[in-house]
């Protein structure tokens, strides 16, 4: 998927966040949940204790006395008034029913199941009215709110008050843009002698607003956890980067050091894996080399053989094919010698004055009637294999000389790379083949053929030495005529 990003390191740290945020949010949900009702459970403990405490203060006192003692303890959180008419239960939707019966069973609990007492769970609005009478409760004798009574305007067990024509009114003491929070318990309870004491308590509002402290506590949980995520991801995925670019590197180095084989068993064993892999190719380079460079080297031996006895051949045309053929041979051997020591190289490497070998091949190229320009300049030493990239750069230069007429050198340096391009005057080389003519022995038809002398080997000689220094040669042509090779060297820190 085109979503997914490309690191193996990246993807599992998405995978791992998205797994913890979403655990979060459930647990944050549940918590939630069961603190709101932990809460409401509490909450109606605590006032149903001081509504038992209020009821069995006022059973002895007289009708003035308690008529006082009302007006003391009426609070905005408690609402206490007197000689209101019977509340009949309303039907409420199964949750307020279920709270409702908690409630009064912690009330008999405190007060004895001989009380007849009357619950009603409603909807508690976010301000309520003022209390009659400065907040000291109402005066004896003074009449019931419409919620408290039957008939129209009577309280719903959904909360909502009914006004004549049954139009919705909302929750009792809210009004026009008026909001709820959380639910009130409204209990009326007889006294000894008969009179009933009518209870309205709601919920603290800040008991239903967000949980600052469990936010802080889950959002630092959740950072320290994608922090250890991050460690252990990398952690676990590090070796692998450690292998690619040792793979990497072994294609431009196959005597780079060998892996250390330390850390977790999987990643000791591949390791292990691919230090015994590169001890395998490089036996295998080493014997495929020193047998082809050996079956080279033997042959100038008959061929020297075959060129003294040509020179005995009475016929001259004849003797003149002969030396054609064997010096073609000898060319051949010449240059698989040259493609051996290009890939098993064991010269050391030293600072190198690019220019001043572009100007000694320039030289070079001018004894022979060749025609070379040099543009542009090295910035500092390069550190490579001298004689390696001096055989590298022939190689271009005498290919730009005999198959394009002249060699145009453009010099580019950077911090991260040195860019050598060699450009020919020729009719360059079909797109299909840019790619085959590096193949040893490949060669193409036209003005490319044996005919005009060479092996085949000299690109491919070129770019094994390229890719020694971590480099490449790639083939391009140019428009309006000509073959340019560009010579890629990376500057290593």
């Amino acid at each position: 998927m085109r979503l997914l990003p490309r690191s193996l390191f990246s993807r599992m740290v998405l995978v791992l966040l998205v797994g913890l945020l979403l655990a979060q949010l459930a647990s944050f949900a549940i918590h939630w949940h069961e603190r709101g009702e932990l809460i409401l459970r509490t909450g109606g403990m605590r006032q149903a204790q001081r509504i038992a405490d209020i009821v069995r203060l006022l059973d002895p006192l007289p009708p003035r006395e308690r008529a006082r003692i009302v007006g003391v303890i009426d609070s905005a959180q408690l609402r206490v008034s007197l000689s209101r008419p019977p509340m009949a239960p309303t039907a409420a939707d199964p949750d307020k029913a279920e709270r409702a019966e908690r409630f009064a069973s912690v009330l008999r609990r405190f007060l004895g199941d001989e009380r007849g007492l009357v619950v009603v769970v409603t909807s508690a609005p976010e301000h309520w009215p003022p209390a009659p009478f400065g907040g000291r409760g109402p005066a004896p004798g003074a009449p019931p709110p419409p919620e408290m009574m039957g008939g129209p305007g009577m309280m719903s067990g959904q909360g909502m008050m009914r006004g004549p024509g049954g139009r919705g009114l909302g929750p009792p003491g809210t009004g026009p843009g008026a909001r709820l929070a959380g639910i009130s318990f409204v209990v009326q309870a007889p006294l000894q002698d008969g009179t009933l004491v009518t209870f309205d308590s709601r919920q603290p509002l800040e008991t239903f607003n967000w949980p600052y402290r469990l936010l802080l506590s889950l959002g630092i949980l959740l950072a320290a956890v994608i922090v250890l995520t991050l460690i252990a991801v990398r952690w676990v995925t590090r070796p692998l980067k450690t292998l690619a670019d040792a793979a990497e590197q072994l294609g431009a180095d196959i005597e780079r050091p060998p892996l250390p084989e330390e850390g977790p068993l999987e990643v000791r064993s591949a390791s292990r894996a691919f230090n015994t892999m590169q001890k395998r190719l490089i036996a295998f380079i080493r014997d495929r080399t020193r047998i082809l460079a050996a079956m080279s080297h033997d042959l100038k031996t008959p061929i020297t053989r075959l060129r003294l006895r040509a020179e005995l051949l009475d016929d001259a045309q004849l003797r003149a094919k002969f030396e054609k053929d064997l010096a073609e041979m000898e060319s051949m051997v010449s240059a698989t010698l040259d493609f051996m020591r290009g890939v098993e190289n064991r010269e050391p490497r030293k600072p190198l004055d690019v220019m001043a070998l572009l100007e000694s091949l320039q030289e070079d190229a001018a004894e022979l009637k060749g025609r070379v320009e040099i543009e542009g300049a090295a910035l500092k030493p390069y550190h490579g294999l001298a004689q390696a990239l001096k055989r590298c750069l022939r190689n271009l230069i005498d290919n730009a000389v005999q198959y394009g007429k002249s060699a145009r050198i453009r010099v580019d340096d950077s911090a991260s790379a040195l860019r050598i391009s060699v450009r020919d005057e020729g009719p360059g080389i079909p797109e299909r083949d840019l790619e085959h003519v590096f193949e040893p022995f490949y060669r193409l038809e036209g003005s490319r053929s044996r005919d005009t002398g060479g092996t085949g080997l000299g690109l491919g000689i070129a770019r094994n030495i390229a890719r020694a220094h971590g480099g490449d040669i790639v083939l391009r042509n140019v428009p309006g005529g000509g073959l340019e090779a560009l010579l890629t060297l990376p500057r290593t820190a």
